[in-house]
């Protein structure tokens, strides 16, 4: 069990948010409840991701006889945060998450671990490196709805792709690289 647990079992915020520009921007998800305020760095597709798979698991919930855990189809409306983000202070860049559901308290659940402080590739692949800390969020299943669709608002809010070649198009210009026939 790691040493430090910023745990959040329901958070009056939580939210994936951006500093910097299109191209160079620096995904954060940011949890607060009270005056506790953890922000942790993530990679887009880390962010994108947790969205796509947060909905699978609500969709697959609203599915359920009777819906008894009253998971809502869309983002509802009261719940919906396009605030920036608080003042970040990053408390550990993301490498392994887990994301899971708690049918006692109708939340999902995620785990955020530390990538692992270490240049030994070895020590990578050994399942004995414990992470020292470690963020866990529980959230209900309203929150959680307006959560992903925030997310993948913030993830596509980036740079606009190139129709021919499929890559990203800087602000400066591009130049597509497409493969000569």
């Amino acid at each position: 069990m790691p040493t430090t647990v910023h745990e959040f079992a329901w958070p009056d915020r939580v939210v994936v948010g951006t500093i910097g520009l299109p191209g160079a921007r620096t995904f954060y998800l940011q949890v607060r409840s009270g005056s506790q305020l953890v922000s942790i760095a993530l990679e887009k597709q880390q962010s994108a991701l947790l969205a796509e798979k947060i909905d699978e698991i609500l969709d697959e919930l609203s599915t359920l006889d009777g819906n008894p855990f009253s998971v809502p189809t869309s983002t509802p409306i009261e719940l919906v945060d396009n605030d920036q983000l608080e003042t970040v202070e990053e408390q550990f860049r993301t490498g392994a998450m887990s994301l899971g559901w708690d049918p006692a308290t109708a939340q999902v659940v995620i785990e955020a671990y530390p990538l692992p402080d270490t240049d030994d590739d070895a020590a990578l692949l050994d399942d004995e490196v414990e992470a020292a800390e470690m963020l866990l969020v529980r959230m209900p299943v309203g929150t959680a709805r307006a959560f992903t669709k925030r997310t993948r608002e913030v993830v596509g809010a980036g740079r606009p792709i190139c129709v021919i070649c499929g890559q990203p198009i800087d602000a400066d210009g591009h130049i597509c690289a497409v493969p000569e026939v």
